[in-house]
């Protein structure tokens, strides 16, 4: 019986890892299946931080999933990377798909935003779900504590508001160099995120 599974964790956890092995092994088995994605930094694919990649389609906003899925038919299932990300009556058209189609989804999203709240798409896939999942690929704060928070940093400064899609990277500010673009009044500012525990990112302490 076909069902809606949905993969969350942080960032570096492992959902783009885990959403390609899993397109990966459902293909070798010779089953039909599509991989979408939302806003991720390569673009028209997932990608993995480990290096591995494939070629996705794109969920634009306000597209009609079921429509779209059911036009794409015979499929046995569907991968969705960066659902945190998809609307709300998009998760709802997702479960359609498993109930009207019979096709399996695999939802892969974080459960927070930057701003320490649900996102939207997420909050939905918690509530319509058949199965949720949390990934213990385990990431740690500057401080050796568990990172349970991600931070948005705007050239280097942690930030509270502002759009709740903008597209960064996750990066090691230890590794920062003082004379970088972010520090350059001449360039856009530089996005950029980051795990910290809830202490540190309740403070807008980010690495020193």
């Amino acid at each position: 019986m076909a069902a809606l599974k949905f993969f969350f964790g942080t960032m570096g956890s492992g959902k783009a890892t885990l959403a390609l092995q899993i397109h990966h092994n459902l293909a070798r088995r010779g089953l039909a299946g599509a991989l979408f994605t939302q806003l991720d930094r390569s673009g028209g694919v997932v990608s993995s931080r480990l290096g591995v990649e494939a070629d996705a389609q794109m969920v634009e906003p306000g597209v009609d999933l079921r429509a779209r899925i059911e036009a794409m038919a015979p499929l046995d299932f569907v991968v969705c990377d960066e659902a945190q990300f998809y609307e709300p009556d998009q998760v709802d058209q997702l479960a359609r798909v498993v109930d009207e189609l019979g096709v399996d989804v695999y939802a892969f999203g974080l459960l927070t935003s930057f701003q320490g709240r649900l996102f939207p798409g997420t909050a939905r896939l918690l509530e319509l779900a058949d199965e949720r999942q949390e990934l213990h690929v385990e990431a740690r704060c500057w401080c050796g504590n568990r990172a349970t928070h991600n931070a948005r940093l705007v050239d280097g400064a942690q930030v509270y508001d502002g759009a709740l899609k903008v597209v960064g990277d996750t990066v090691d500010q230890s590794d920062a160099e003082p004379d970088q673009a972010a520090f350059d009044i001449e360039t856009e500012p530089v996005v950029t995120y980051e795990l910290l525990c809830r202490r540190h990112w309740t403070r807008g302490e980010a690495t020193p």
